[in-house]
């Protein structure tokens, strides 16, 4: 288990229990069973306590959990007959974006989904999840032919952001973005957006103009990171959990804004602690969603999804 910063005492109580544990294994005669089974109550306690009053800053860090379900966990244990499909056709493979041809409960989808990595090497290779103009425009391309194909689009949004390199914007990072936007608002299909980890900046709106937004109940949705907005407005990083607190960013502050539709409840401890729960609990959100869209037509779906956008803001302003 890979403990966060403010898990730090869980982390102790929970060594405290493994380490008895471990000394009776190497001693039979030891009866440890008391003293851990108490060490264990203390930690179960003390992990509602934590996740009960999460400020805006650690939801930030849960978000950002190592071992939180990706994309790629999503996809291969929710959909079946998944076809990868790669490249933009114009000049290369993004490998933070995955996206192909696949089935949801023998429905036949287009899911797209921003992959993080989960180890070093995958990392590197998914650049941690931030896309480049090809990752955007290889989004245009799956949408283009779903909309052909009258096939509902489903995205897994996990990014800190596009990646913002040179090469990036001499290839017109900004330019695909608004593109990869426009196409979700243009295309007469179902659109469903599940924000998994961090939905940052532009980045992540590219793929999350939907018909249905969901987040899960620790993932975090904002227009810059907190570390970024700190820089801008303060000058100083250190500043990164006013920040947090002041963009609204976590799934309660924006559902009250209207900004997403749902909340997708995570296990005790965060979706990192029970991954399959969390992974059949957005299954059955996406089966929810697209019941909703079922049998709409293609003009409906388009002014529904523009309606969304318009007045996206207005429902919280008041609060």
């Amino acid at each position: 288990m890979n403990y966060l910063e403010f898990e730090k005492p869980l982390a102790e109580i929970e060594g405290k229990a493994e380490e008895l544990r471990a000394m009776a294994r190497s001693n039979p005669a030891m009866d440890v069973s008391r003293e851990a089974d108490g060490l264990d109550r203390k930690a179960d306690q003390m992990l509602k306590d934590m996740y009960k009053s999460l400020t805006a800053w650690q939801k930030c860090q849960v978000a950002r959990h190592p071992d939180r379900p990706h994309a790629k966990d999503y996809i291969e244990a929710l959909f079946q007959e998944f076809t990868l499909l790669a490249g933009d056709r114009g000049f290369a493979d993004d490998h933070a974006v995955m996206g192909g041809l696949a089935r949801f409960n023998d429905l036949p989808v287009v899911v797209i989904g921003q992959e993080k990595g989960n180890d070093t090497k995958s990392r590197i290779e998914r650049n941690f999840g931030m896309a480049r103009p090809e990752g955007y425009r290889k989004a245009v391309r799956l949408m283009d032919l779903a909309h052909r194909f009258r096939l509902p689009v489903i995205t897994l949004v996990d990014t800190p952001g596009a990646y913002p390199g040179k090469g990036a914007e001499e290839r017109g990072q900004a330019e695909a973005i608004a593109r990869s936007t426009a196409k979700c608002l243009e295309i007469g299909v179902p659109v469903i957006s599940v924000i998994i980890g961090e939905g940052g900046s532009g980045g992540a709106v590219a793929f999350a103009t939907a018909n249905r937004i969901a987040m899960l109940e620790h993932s975090v949705y904002s227009v810059i990171s907190p570390e970024g907005c700190a820089s801008i407005l303060w000058k100083d990083a250190e500043k990164m959990r006013e920040a947090a607190e002041a963009l609204r960013l976590t799934a309660q502050d924006l559902q009250k804004l209207g900004v997403i539709d749902r909340i997708i409840t995570e296990p005790l401890g965060g979706a990192q602690r029970g991954r399959k729960e969390t992974i059949e609990a957005v299954g059955k959100a996406i089966e929810a969603m697209l019941g909703e869209m079922s049998g709409k037509s293609a003009d409906w779906l388009i002014k529904d999804r523009r309606q969304k956008f318009l007045g996206m803001g207005s429902k919280g302003l008041a609060a």
